[in-house]
């Protein structure tokens, strides 16, 4: 049994994910890549996903969207979508995603959840033009549209996401990575979609490509008031972007907080050593400290806690038995899957720092006022489970 995911700061939940299980292969020998994992998000909110490669991330988006491809097998949940915009505007209501045909997940593809794949610039289709890639998405979708309206459409596609309208006549390789990584979000933001997944979006960009792109983004989803499942296994990054941050490792959440708080005062372990893997920007200098060893093989993963043989706080209990997904913060708005919060353990002085009273942007190396962390409440039985969320600037 899994706990309940730590409802999302935002809006209306959009999409619930409840007790996702995926794996890679059939029988004994199947390699468990995501587990029992329970995530919101709600409407208008930035979800960031972290992790270090191979954690399942992108797993668990292709998962919910049912592009997870052999031999990919999704074993168990449910992928509740809310009243998205459906076919021509129509609200589609609440739909599983696992259990919708083909003709369902055809129609809310696109016009209520996008995907930006990974190494999304290298996706566009090098013989076609950009604007045939663009108008092709809007005649598969709006075959009412003219091919007038459609190649307008796709001209303001581009300019909303600061590129040319010349660019249409463009072939990909004519355009550098960080446009056509524009195009790629031009092209999910098409028909206006109620969500938008973005698997490592600006991962192959060079740092001031990425952070224009990354402006740009966060200008869009407050002038369109889309939600962002945003993945990445840069935290820093998620820090600035995101309104919550789901830590994911081994393939199950340990972590899910506002991420002002998470970045502030983190409660496992693991984002306690993401956290301390990279510099701050303002501040004191403090020395970085990585953490010790490798992610597990999941073909072979150790017993209890997945994180325990690299964790310097690990107890019997923790190579023992897989721990319990914990609510806590002052409304019980964050939760951690570790043994030290339930209650019968004193916290090490990293996971003890106070909760920040109100929720600012972390840009400074001071600490806002304190206030003391409510008791922790358990979410679910020993088995795993983890949520999360975090404010936005």
């Amino acid at each position: 049994m899994t706990g309940q995911a730590v409802p999302s700061q935002g809006g209306r939940p959009l999409i619930e994910v409840r007790g996702l299980r995926v794996d890679y292969g059939l029988g004994p020998d199947a390699v468990h890549a995501v587990i029992d994992a329970d995530l919101t998000l709600a409407a208008g909110a930035v979800l960031g996903l972290a992790g270090e490669s191979g954690s399942g991330k992108s797993t668990l988006a292709y998962a919910m969207t049912r592009l997870l491809r052999a031999p990919g097998i999704i074993t168990g949940g449910r992928v509740l979508l809310h009243g998205g915009t459906g076919p021509a505007g129509e609200p589609p209501g609440t739909v599983d995603l696992l259990a919708a045909d083909e003709g369902q997940l055809r129609q809310l593809r696109w016009s209520a959840i996008a995907v930006v794949m990974q190494s999304a610039m290298h996706a566009l289709n090098p013989v076609i033009t950009v604007g045939a890639q663009l108008t092709d998405v809007l005649e598969a979708h709006r075959q009412q549209m003219s091919r007038t309206d459609r190649r307008e459409r796709a001209a303001f596609l581009l300019e909303l996401v600061g590129i040319s309208a010349d660019n249409l006549r463009r072939y990909p390789h004519q355009l550098s990575g960080g446009m056509r990584q524009r195009v790629m979000i031009a092209m999910a933001l098409a028909l206006e979609p109620a969500v938008v997944i973005m698997d490592e979006p600006t991962t192959a960009l060079d740092v001031v490509t990425q952070r224009e792109i990354l402006q740009e983004l966060a200008g869009l989803q407050q002038e369109l008031s889309f939600a962002v499942l945003f993945i990445t296994h840069d935290l820093s990054l998620l820090v600035e972007l995101a309104d919550s941050i789901a830590v994911m490792y081994a393939g199950r959440l340990l972590e899910q907080a506002p991420a002002s708080d998470l970045y502030r005062a983190p409660r496992h372990p693991y984002t306690l050593g993401l956290l301390r893997s990279f510099p701050p920007l303002h501040g004191e200098r403090r020395p970085l400290t990585g953490i010790p060893g490798s992610p597990p093989d999941l073909r072979t993963p150790p017993p209890g806690c997945p994180f325990h043989p690299r964790c310097g706080f690990a107890m019997d209990v923790c190579r023992a038995e897989v721990p319990v997904a914990i609510r806590l913060g002052r409304a019980g708005e964050r939760s951690a899957a570790c043994w030290l919060h339930d209650g019968t353990h004193d916290l090490p002085a990293g996971l003890a720092v106070p909760e920040p009273a109100a929720a600012p942007r972390p840009a400074t190396g001071t600490e806002p006022p304190a206030r003391p962390l409510a008791a922790a409440t358990p979410l679910a039985e020993p088995t795993a489970a983890q949520d999360a969320t975090r404010t936005r600037r």
